[in-house]
């Protein structure tokens, strides 16, 4: 998904939630680990919209659905989803993100618009090889990686030039 279409106000986001589903599917199938009810309305709940959402809004969702959900519950489907590489935490938010590339390996460049509040994932890869390098030669081993950026996406930036 290019950024334009990402912040279009056309952009139709069930098919974001769709394909993120059914990658969900398919990649705990390949891996043979549960995509349990919880984990999936977690995963639907975070494909919402391409904003951060915080655990405890998602407690507060998923709660009138099922009754008896705790934020024991939330923490561990959302543990699963990291660990399966589903989703992203925006660690500076401390909230989380659907993982756009989840069918393959990659590093984190998440853009964070601080006006609408919208975060898009890119991949970055000119940017991360050059972070590599530096690392190889400080001789420091990464053990995460995931680089935020905050500022103005496009759609914010030409409403504020409309206007």
């Amino acid at each position: 998904m290019t950024e334009l279409e990402h912040t279009s106000t056309t952009h139709d986001h069930s098919g974001c939630r769709e394909k993120a589903i059914q990658t969900a599917e398919q990649l705990c199938s390949q891996r043979g680990v549960r995509f349990t009810p919880i984990r999936r309305e977690v995963l639907e709940l975070i494909w919402e919209s391409h904003r951060a959402v915080k655990a405890y809004d998602l407690l507060d969702r998923i709660k009138p659905k099922t009754g008896t959900a705790k934020p024991t519950t939330v923490y561990r489907a959302l543990d699963f989803l990291l660990e399966q590489g589903l989703i992203h935490k925006v660690e500076s938010l401390n909230a989380f993100i659907g993982c756009s590339f989840s069918d393959h390996r990659h590093e984190q460049l998440l853009l964070t618009c601080v006006r609408c509040h919208e975060v898009e994932e890119r991949p970055g890869e000119r940017m991360m090889e050059s972070i590599a390098k530096e690392l190889e030669q400080a001789s420091f081993t990464m053990q995460r990686n995931a680089i935020e950026i905050h500022g103005i996406c496009r759609r914010c930036a030409q409403a504020k030039a409309i206007s």
